[in-house]
């Protein structure tokens, strides 16, 4: 028997969500790390997953090849899904960005999202994206924070995505900009005591 449309259409959206739920569980940054020796990262510098814990670990190279995958991981999953039309794609942006926060794979304790959510923005709406990287590279080299410089560039990629007009892509980047801030309590409580590690420091 053939489902009904809307069956259909619903499965489309489910499949969409899970399929980038589980390319952004993928733990590169973790696998990596363990490929090339630098140990397990959950047990190194900050614990995090994501490139500037790599970076920590000591290694330029693969930090910039796990943020680079990461990012991937966000872009793949919304080109793939687009081919479903524009919600498919966000629910698959989405469900990138919240495979690579809570991956089952390592206990839903995953990284921070900051890849993943500049590679989701450059898939849905490219420009935004690229604000995101100007501002932070900007709040970068002036702070020299890495934390800072992400939470500022998903305000700006904000303002973008309102400015344009792109009211439904902004309301999926609000609540990953949230999480995104969730996810940084602690980077906020210790940019406020003045006890944050600036990018280059161990």
């Amino acid at each position: 028997m053939t489902p009904p449309a809307d069956w259909s259409g619903a499965l489309v959206y489910v499949s969409a969500l899970v399929f980038g739920y589980l390319l952004g569980s993928i733990p590169f940054g973790l696998i990596l790390a363990k490929l090339f020796g630098l140990g397990d990262l959950r047990k190194i510098g900050s614990g995090n997953i994501g490139a500037t814990n790599v970076l920590r670990a000591g290694s330029k190279w693969l930090a910039a090849l796990t943020l680079i995958l990461d990012a991937a991981k966000g872009t793949v999953a919304v080109l793939l899904a687009s081919h479903w039309g524009e919600i498919a794609a966000m629910l698959a942006g989405l469900g990138a960005f919240l495979g690579h926060l809570f991956p089952v794979w390592l206990g839903f304790n995953g990284g921070k999202g900051v890849a993943t959510f500049i590679g989701v923005l450059l898939g849905l709406y490219w420009p935004a994206g690229a604000v995101f990287g100007a501002a932070w590279l900007l709040v970068a080299l002036l702070t020299r924070y890495s934390s800072l410089s992400a939470l500022a560039a998903s305000v700006a990629s904000l303002c973008v995505l309102a400015l344009t007009g792109q009211w439904r892509l902004g309301a999926l980047f609000l609540l990953l900009t949230v999480l995104l801030y969730v996810r940084h309590a602690d980077n906020i409580g210790r940019l406020m005591r003045g006890e944050e590690t600036r990018i280059g420091k161990s």
